[in-house]
């Protein structure tokens, strides 16, 4: 594949991790909480506050607890909590569990907004699902391996080909993010769901490089 010719080894190293890593997550229980890969180890360069990542943590931990004491295994919803901004993606069997489901997870304190993305449908397939992960182990090392942006600026969920983008970004990496994800394998449709910030905050907000070293 052209793109694998132009990542480099350390990217590879971490699409094979990735994507170890979501074949594990989805074969997990119906409803799981969605979760960044290697969000723990870069969590210093997060452009969210430390205050904002513990929050949408609790977020996920308590969104999916009511949703699995209201549904058990008759749903599947991921929860994906960025900033306080809550993506809702996986299947319901009605329209009638859809609000269902956003009525339990409005009521989640620290919660400012919701993005329904769920699907009153059956649940894919294993293979379906293990597709999913996939895709989004290849965008992940896509964007990390673009030198013009920082990787762990975005949060990337895949759900019946469709990637969502999250994170706090310009418009100028919104625009690369989107292009990037656009030219993987396996991606139907792209998403946007970012908090958009100025250059001059960007600026702000970026630590400066070590010893006058690279950020990269």
């Amino acid at each position: 594949m052209n793109l694998s010719k132009r990542l480099s080894a350390r990217t590879l190293a971490v699409l094979a991790c990735a994507a170890a890593l979501g074949s594990t997550l989805t074969a997990c229980a119906p409803l799981v909480v969605g979760a960044a890969v290697g969000s723990g180890v870069l969590v210093a360069t997060d452009r969210r506050t430390s205050g904002a990542q513990l929050e949408d943590q609790g977020i996920e931990m308590r969104a999916a607890s009511r949703l699995r004491e209201q549904f058990g295994d008759r749903a599947r919803v991921i929860v994906t909590s960025y900033n306080r901004r809550v993506l809702l993606t996986g299947e319901v069997p009605s329209e009638a569990d859809r609000a269902t489901a956003n009525r339990l997870v409005a009521g989640v304190e620290n919660v400012r907004e919701i993005v329904d993305e769920l699907g009153v449908q059956s649940s894919p397939s294993f293979t379906a699902r293990s597709s999913d992960s996939l895709v989004t182990a290849r965008v992940k090392a896509a964007l990390l391996d673009a030198r013009d942006l920082s990787a762990n600026a975005f949060k990337v969920v895949t759900e019946r080909g469709t990637t969502y983008l999250m994170g706090r970004v310009t418009a100028r990496e919104a625009d690369r993010a989107t292009d990037v994800t656009r030219s993987i394998s396996g991606v139907q449709r792209v998403v946007r769901v970012f908090e958009l910030i100025s250059e001059e905050e960007l600026a702000r907000i970026t630590p400066a490089p070590a010893n006058g070293g690279s950020t990269r």
